[in-house]
């Protein structure tokens, strides 16, 4: 059976504990998903290297940053320096993605590129070769809570099939609005990391959340 790696985001979770907020998913997650926004290319702001840096010194999990700025080449460095293991950019703000995977690699991490909802895939298929993994985006970027955008879903095929094409190993990831109620739809489509965040830290109970979560994704829910 085809394994989906689970990527738990902490945007919903309880920043004052956050020895707490990654307890609760880490016996779960495959990779932590790390939501870094500027205030400029999305209308919120987040958190910088230094909250990355905290994280990092208490789990021993990969690091996902995904990069909602408008300027990621300049801030690679200091993610890296401050534990980030993949980093993610938008495809919207550059048109040379290729220089920023290069100097992602340079610091031998795992670079992605992210697609915003109306953004094609074959925006990006020249540089396939050049990623370990594409970030789709099913809601607007900015903010945690929303509803998925299905026709989104689409894009995972299209671009598996022609990484596929080109004999590439690539990986294809889903962020936004994924809830226990359409994760089944969301692996159906192909995908190999799943982003979910506010349906785990906004949930009652979010340790049998997160719980519940994987027990679907590894075909026991």
């Amino acid at each position: 059976m085809r394994k989906v790696k689970l990527a738990p985001s902490l945007l919903n979770a309880d920043f004052s504990d956050l020895r707490e907020a990654v307890s609760i998913i880490e016996n779960v997650a495959d990779v932590i998903h790390l939501d870094v926004m500027d205030g400029n290319f999305v209308p919120n702001i987040t958190f910088g290297p230094l909250v990355v840096q905290a994280i990092r010194s208490i789990t021993a999990l990969p690091l996902d940053v995904h990069l909602m700025i408008a300027h990621p080449a300049e801030y690679v460095e200091d993610f890296v320096r401050a534990g980030a293991d993949w980093i993610s950019f938008h495809a919207e703000v550059t048109r040379h993605p290729g220089e920023i995977l290069g100097l992602i690699h340079n610091h031998t991490k795992r670079a992605g590129v992210v697609i915003n909802p109306q953004t094609p895939a074959a925006r990006i298929f020249e540089y396939l070769e050049l990623m370990e993994y594409v970030l789709v985006m099913t809601v607007m970027p900015g903010f945690g809570g929303q509803v998925m955008i299905p026709e989104a879903l689409a894009k995972v095929g299209e671009l598996k099939e022609e990484a596929s094409r080109l004999g590439l190993e690539l990986e294809v990831e889903v962020d936004g609005g994924v809830k226990t109620e359409n994760l089944e739809m969301v692996m159906a489509a192909g995908t190999d990391i799943i982003v979910v965040g506010s349906s785990i830290y906004a949930a009652s109970d979010p340790r049998q959340a997160a719980r519940d979560v994987r027990a679907i994704l590894d075909g026991e829910g």
